[in-house]
């Protein structure tokens, strides 16, 4: 059994992509809609927030210092200092009706994250690579809200949600050349299970937040249930490992997924302390 501590009071609207920085000792993460990134220090007990102005789908750390986002309108870089926000590219500036969702940085420093219409069940969103040199590869296309992804500790699996297909998805990676191929079923929820982010733990285990389900669940590399955790909230909207040792479970949730199911601390942020430790996540190369 795992004590789930409640950590701070935030009424997130989408509480979504945390992120560990292990030089600073920091917990990142956004609030989507209203466009702000958070930054917590657990040794302090304190926190800030960034008003970047626009949507923001997903955040990761910079090799050369500061963010990259997935924003509404494509991504950009973001200076932690001066709060300047650069645009690199839209790939899908000719189409108003997406934005981004959630991404991650391959151990590589590749970025990527993929598209979604809200409010849709069309298949029109993608999964976008964004390379250190500047330059965009669609790596899937045909998803209808794109979400959590990560990577096996060997490099040789890739792990992505399509969270109104119900569905995680595996895939063989190819470290070196950022290709995905073999696209199978990894787990297959119902139609009232929605997963959202997640994280893989240095045993080659996944961890999938499953919004609306008041549940983080670990996953074994076959796809098999290896344990869950209930929250004290619905919508559990992702989660991270930090803390110096890495064995802390940060989640992050949100308030807004049903509008008529108000729940107790929706949109907070909670820690678990697990016996099994995260990876660092790597940082993008451009």
């Amino acid at each position: 059994m795992y004590e789930v501590e409640h950590i701070l009071t935030l009424n997130n609207n989408l509480g979504e992509s945390p992120q560990w920085n292990m030089e600073e000792k920091a917990l990142y993460w956004i609030d989507l809609w209203p466009g702000r990134i958070y930054r917590y220090w657990p040794a302090k007990g304190t926190y800030e927030i960034f008003n970047v102005g626009i949507p923001i789908g997903a955040l990761s750390f910079r090799a050369s210092g500061g963010l990259i986002l997935a924003t509404r309108d494509g991504f950009a870089f973001w200076d932690t200092k001066s709060g300047k926000l650069d645009f690199i590219v839209d790939p899908e500036a000719n189409n108003k009706r997406t934005r981004f969702n959630d991404g991650k940085v391959d151990r590589k420093g590749r970025f990527w994250a993929g598209t979604m219409i809200e409010g849709s069940n069309e298949a029109a969103g993608s999964l976008y690579r964004l390379d250190p040199d500047g330059t965009v590869h669609t790596m899937e296309t045909g998803i209808v809200l794109s979400n959590g992804i990560g990577w096996s500790p060997d490099d040789k699996t890739m792990y992505y949600n399509d969270t109104k297909k119900h569905v995680i998805y595996a895939y063989d990676f190819h470290s070196e050349s950022g290709d995905i191929s073999n696209r199978r079923n990894f787990v297959q929820f119902s139609q009232d299970i929605d997963p959202d982010g997640l994280t893989v733990d240095r045993e080659g285990y996944i961890w999938c937040a499953l919004c609306k389900d008041y549940k983080v669940v670990r996953y074994d590399p076959s796809g098999k249930v290896d344990r869950e955790i209930r929250m004290p909230t619905p919508f559990t909207l992702s989660c991270i490992f930090g803390g110096d040792n890495l064995d802390e479970l940060y989640v992050t949730t949100g308030w807004n997924v049903d509008k008529e199911k108000q729940a107790p601390f929706a949109g907070d942020l909670f820690r678990i302390q697990t016996n099994v430790k995260g990876l660092p996540e790597p940082k993008f190369a451009g």
